[in-house]
């Protein structure tokens, strides 16, 4: 799941958006919100599907736009809808029959507006990553920074709830040392075994540790190469060159995480480049390492396509969202990157999340269709798309 400064929203007007009282719900069903100026094209793109591919589509939303999902061990669907451009009413909500949404946990964690500003740690303020840990509990990172600008004071925040009973069960604030004003905190994997939190960090570069047992946080590697963006690398999307208005090109830092099934390694790598790191776990949980000690503790796995979501299999499958080529690929211990699938729908392949019985679901979020990547011009675009597909043996 993924930093995107694609927007060109100043944070004033992302926050004159968010408090509106009439925006668009994610299933686009009312009221008025800001124009992305990428529409959806669901008439033109559909001859496009390719008739053998597995992809089944849980649920579609043409608005706004959608990053993450989580798959409760139950079959709960969460989507995740940042506070970028658009005002969801429903950042964080649960996925129904129908392509219909309720607010997760409840409307007032939902809402974001001048009412409640003055407490930023009930509410969703712009959350980037819905997570659901193996015992069923969901968790939801917020790296608080509405239009991708700078996080709100005192909003950066780790999640857990209990969606059988929608009830928050902890909330974990981090201070400014771990998530600075320029910060995004961008995707989690919940270690159970250790009782651990490990988060990427892309907007300016870095892991975060979170011990949740003591609440206490830490930010690591955040000097370290594995966790930047490659300079002078220009990622493609379809072809095409993600450039911003500047003429610039895009810089998207650590990005993509798994954690091993065992708990052992956490995977890693920045979504402006070419390589898959890996660290041990024992050594980001360890407090007596100098940061250089910690950096050569950082392996290189291997090379691997433009990649925003990462996943991990029992056998040590890594999955790659390749928003390159409009696949799902899979590396193999060996080294060796297989294609599951390749199509069109798959514009920008977003966030990986397995069900309890394998079945392997993903989100397109269209990155490179939108205005900042375009010129100031959005481009036509398939809807976003909750999928779910069956792996090959």
């Amino acid at each position: 799941m993924k930093l995107f400064r694609f927007y060109s929203l100043s944070l004033s007007a992302a926050l004159a958006t968010a408090s509106l009282a009439g925006c668009s719900s994610p299933n686009g069903t009312s009221g008025t919100a800001a124009t992305t100026g990428a529409a959806s094209d669901t008439t033109a793109n559909a001859a496009a599907v390719p008739a053998n591919s597995p992809l089944q589509v849980v649920a579609e939303f043409n608005d706004p736009q959608m990053v993450g999902v989580a798959v409760a061990p139950g079959g709960e669907v969460f989507a995740c809808f940042p506070r970028w451009d658009w005002n969801p009413s429903y950042p964080i909500a649960k996925v129904g029959p129908n392509n219909t949404l309720t607010p997760y946990p409840n409307a007032s964690w939902c809402m974001w507006n001048d009412s409640v500003k003055s407490e930023p740690l009930k509410h969703w303020i712009c959350p980037q990553s819905v997570f659901a840990d193996k015992s069923g509990m969901v968790w939801v990172l917020d790296p608080a920074s509405p239009g991708l600008k700078f996080t709100v004071a005192g909003g950066p925040k780790l999640v857990k709830t209990d969606p059988k009973t929608g009830q928050v069960l902890l909330t974990i604030p981090f201070p400014e040392s771990v998530a600075p004003r320029k910060s995004y905190l961008n995707d989690v994997r919940i270690d159970l075994q250790n009782n651990y939190a490990y988060i990427t960090e892309s907007g300016l570069g870095a892991l975060v540790v979170v011990d949740l047992k003591t609440l206490k946080s830490r930010r690591l590697l955040d000097q370290h190469p594995s966790t930047k963006a490659v300079k002078g690398l220009v990622i493609k999307a379809e072809g095409h060159p993600m450039i911003d208005l500047e003429g610039k090109p895009a810089r998207f830092n650590a990005d993509g995480i798994a954690l091993s099934t065992d708990n052992t390694y956490l995977y890693y790598c920045p979504l402006t480049g070419h390589t898959l790191y890996r660290i041990k776990t024992a050594a980001l949980r360890d407090p007596a390492l100098t940061e250089a000690q910690l950096g050569q503790q950082v392996e290189t796995v291997g090379e691997i396509p433009g990649t925003d979501g990462l996943e991990i299999d029992a056998a040590n499958n890594v999955y790659l969202t390749s928003f390159e080529q409009s696949a799902l690929l899979r590396r193999t211990p060996d080294g060796k990157i297989e294609t599951l699938v390749k199509d069109p729908r798959l514009q920008w392949p977003d966030t990986y999340s397995f069900g309890a019985d394998g079945t392997l679901y993903v989100t397109n979020s269209a990155i490179h269709k939108t205005p900042n990547w375009n010129k100031g011009v959005g481009q036509h675009r398939q809807p976003f798309r909750i999928f779910k597909m069956a792996l090959p043996k």
